[in-house]
């Protein structure tokens, strides 16, 4: 298995770190708050998180993970489109070096048709006139049939979908991404990349039903995503834009 090498990810501007193991490597950057842009790599993790506290399960050797932290100048009521972003910048690496199938699921997964792929969490703290955002991403490195298993629901791996190049380049070209898209989006906002997230929008056009964060449950066929960020939904009642839900169910409109 190859191993995570600081030295061999070249970001300029970016000071790289790579650790065996930790608790997660967005707490530790959200902990520390360095003053320049930091990517914090771990071969494994013993309390990494998704969104809403839910855990990440990921053995060791079988995942990627990696959080990149730096300032942003945004308002605060935009950062919301900041794993939006951080996701287009994800799968366009990807696509890159051969994955050409992972597209995006409303509003953080990455994913191969209904299987998830991987995930972004991304997490803010005021940093003196700019803010703190640290963006890790999990991604399905290899298949993990026990993982599967626990799960329930359709899974994939980055093994399944391409040749494998070594962690160190992945980790480098989603970074390199990455960086590009964070000037992007402290430039311009949200809008330069709603655009490219619409065209890698797996559920585009299909009839969702999306869980509320209040529980309540609504259906509707995804129509791309509001200025803000939020999910359109054509629903009965006419278009809406959901800010905080997860798609639980997806079919042909």
């Amino acid at each position: 298995m190859d191993r995570l090498e600081a030295s061999a990810i070249d970001l300029p501007g970016v000071e790289v770190r790579a650790l065996e193991r930790c608790t997660s490597t967005n707490s530790l950057l959200l902990a520390e708050a360095p003053a320049h842009p930091v990517l914090l790599a771990a071969h494994s993790q013993s309390a990494g998180r998704g969104r809403r506290g839910r855990r990440w399960y990921a053995s060791p050797g079988y995942a990627l993970t990696f959080s990149l932290s730096r300032a942003v100048r945004r308002p605060t009521r935009e950062l919301p489109g900041l794993a939006l972003v951080a996701g287009v910048a994800a799968v366009q690496a990807l696509r890159s070096l051969g994955a050409r199938a992972v597209a995006l699921k409303w509003p953080n997964d990455l994913v191969v048709g209904e299987a998830k792929l991987g995930g972004i969490l991304v997490e803010t703290r005021w940093q003196g006139a700019a803010t703190l955002a640290v963006l890790g991403i999990g991604i399905n490195w290899r298949r993990d049939a026990a993982l599967e298993l626990r799960l329930r629901r359709p899974i994939t791996a980055l093994e399944r979908l391409m040749v494998l190049p070594g962690r160190n380049r992945v980790i480098e070209r989603i970074g390199a991404e990455l960086m590009q898209a964070l000037d992007v989006f402290d430039e311009h906002g949200l809008e330069p990349t709603r655009r490219a997230w619409e065209q890698l929008d797996a559920h585009a056009g299909r009839r969702l039903r999306v869980r509320l964060a209040d529980g309540r449950l609504i259906s509707g066929v995804a129509r791309g995503l509001a200025e803000d960020g939020g999910l359109r939904l054509a629903t009965a009642a006419g278009v809406r834009a959901v800010h905080s839900g997860r798609v639980v169910s997806s079919r042909p409109a």
